[in-house]
């Protein structure tokens, strides 16, 4: 498949992708297509799965594509198969697929958090259960984070200044791309979602640096 029916035939999914954004994604690592006479690039269908799972992660869960690059590199030494779309499966720090609306105790099951722990994450706005009590499947993987860096010396408390961050960076990508969105919704989530990742991505930079900097 050439990379013109690529763009092709993900558009309805993602009406802003375009070749630059497919090449750009093939640069940072995340496809490996097929090279041919004259360097022309050939597409399998396990390239197009890659790609719809890196743009489904980006929108959906604003990942930074170093994230998104390791997640495929794990189910690429896990199993030989398409890899899952993120919003409908999150693994838990035990391996398991888990799906749906959880409640509290499915996040203490799952996560191997307490439930004062649970408790203190939604206090400070770490995690936000909807109207019925339930989380999304996104907060299960928010809670693993959330406890790998208690476990590695930061208070769960302290976490309200990560939180606050992320608040102000989502505020800066809701402005830079509110014209955008006054076009085209999904072409506004689209590029709300790359944003993210690309922010990712420099604050992940930026970060390294400042923690090399203090040795």
């Amino acid at each position: 498949m050439k990379i013109g029916e690529v763009v092709e035939l993900l558009k309805g999914e993602f009406p802003a992708l375009s070749v630059s954004k497919v090449r750009y994604l093939e640069s940072e690592g995340l496809i490996s297509p097929h090279r041919v006479g004259n360097g022309y690039r050939r597409y399998s269908k396990a390239d197009v799965e890659r790609l719809r799972y890196a743009l489904t992660a980006q929108r959906d869960e604003y990942l930074p594509l170093s994230v998104i690059r390791e997640r495929l590199q794990e189910l690429d030494g896990a199993v030989n198969a398409p890899p899952p779309a993120p919003v409908a499966r999150v693994v838990a720090s035990g391996g398991h697929a888990v799906s749906g609306a959880l409640d509290a105790a499915d996040l203490v099951h799952h996560s191997g958090a307490t439930l004062e722990q649970i408790e203190e994450l939604v206090a400070i706005g770490v995690i936000t259960p909807d109207a019925h009590g339930h989380f999304d499947s996104r907060a299960l993987t928010t809670v693993s984070l959330a406890l790998r860096a208690g476990r590695l010396g930061i208070p769960l408390r302290n976490l309200r200044a990560v939180r606050s961050a992320a608040e102000r960076e989502a505020d800066a990508i809701d402005l830079a791309t509110q014209h955008k969105r006054n076009r085209s919704r999904n072409a506004g989530e689209d590029a709300a979602a790359e944003l993210a990742g690309v922010l990712a991505d420099l604050h992940a930079s930026l970060l390294h640096h400042a923690v090399e900097a203090l040795r």
